[in-house]
């Protein structure tokens, strides 16, 4: 493909986790299987915050869009990666490459920005509780999540936009199992530094300020929960923000790892397990650390299956 340029390229190559053919079969099993525990467990995330009314609060309300980004995400990322896995050629089109970059960073940057959101919500929650409902209200949650996906998309469309202007002579073989910018760029035969740079700068500048939010956040919150006097109500206060600080290290501690590695330490083998981690496990992981460590939800789901035992019976 020597000479051309993108504009001529009508299909990639995704070499996918793994080359190794004896791994495909079991790779899409095992894959299938977190997939469908992804879409289970964000669905129910979804319904039970959307149908059940004592989870009609700010908190429910931002985890009800965590949920919906993270389904996003996988679904960007899964179903082509499950076909390869099966394909004699694990080939993508050149717009559906696009679509899947632009549309992992949609959901990624929301994620990073719902997190901070979700941060701060705990704050006011636990710091300002008096006037959670006035400072959180409606109004306000929904120009948060608003803002958030205006904001992802419009870095989506810019750096896709910038990546696929670039050109490619050498290879449309990427090692990944997806779209991503580093291994896009890696096949690029022009000058990368500029789209490289605006990514890393995008990504850092997105990182400092969720992860200010969050420390920021939690240093405030654990003062606050300090000054509680009695253990169960430190207890109770702790319960309330444990299942998001844990999401939060797991999800920022991934991608901290990835974005802070040294140059002459940067695999692509390495990015491609640190990405299956955070568009695919966590996905997965984040309906289970809500759900088996908050009570709230874990009532709300036992009321939905009661009254729909009941609905049956009836029937």
């Amino acid at each position: 493909m020597s000479g051309r340029n993108l504009s001529h390229v009508t299909t990639f190559i995704l070499i996918g986790v793994s080359d190794d053919p004896e791994l495909q079969v079991p790779l899409f099993f095992i894959f299938s299987a977190i997939y469908g525990v992804t879409v289970t467990g964000n669905v129910a995330i979804i319904t039970l915050t959307s149908i059940d009314s004592q989870l009609q609060t700010p908190m429910y309300f931002f985890l009800r869009h965590l949920a919906i980004i993270n389904l996003g995400n996988s679904t960007v990322i899964a179903p082509q990666m499950l076909v390869n896995f099966l394909a004699e050629k694990k080939t993508i089109s050149y717009y559906g490459c696009a679509t899947q970059h632009g549309g992992f960073l949609v959901f990624i940057v929301a994620e990073i920005f719902m997190l901070a959101v979700m941060a701060y919500d705990r704050y006011v929650a636990i710091c300002n509780p008096l006037l959670y409902m006035v400072v959180v209200s409606r109004k306000v949650c929904i120009l948060l999540v608003v803002l958030a996906y205006i904001y992802s998309f419009s870095v989506a469309v810019t750096l896709t936009s910038w990546v696929f202007s670039m050109s490619y002579c050498s290879s449309n073989v990427i090692n990944h199992f997806y779209c991503d910018n580093v291994p896009l760029l890696a096949l690029s035969c022009s000058d990368t530094y500029m789209p490289a740079t605006a990514i890393y700068i995008s990504a850092a500048i997105d990182l400092f300020f969720s992860i200010t939010t969050v420390l920021v956040s939690y240093f405030h919150i654990i003062l606050a929960i300090l000054r509680i006097r009695s253990a169960e109500g430190r207890k109770k206060a702790f319960s309330t923000c444990a299942s998001h600080m844990i999401a939060v290290t797991v999800f920022y501690g991934t991608l901290l790892f990835m974005y802070l590695q040294p140059q002459s330490n940067h695999s692509l083998d390495t990015d491609k397990m640190a990405s299956v981690f955070y568009t695919l496990v966590i996905p997965m992981l984040n309906p289970m650390i809500y759900s088996l460590r908050n009570k709230d939800v874990k009532e709300a789901m036992k009321r939905v299956l009661t009254n729909s035992c009941q609905t049956f019976k009836n029937i």
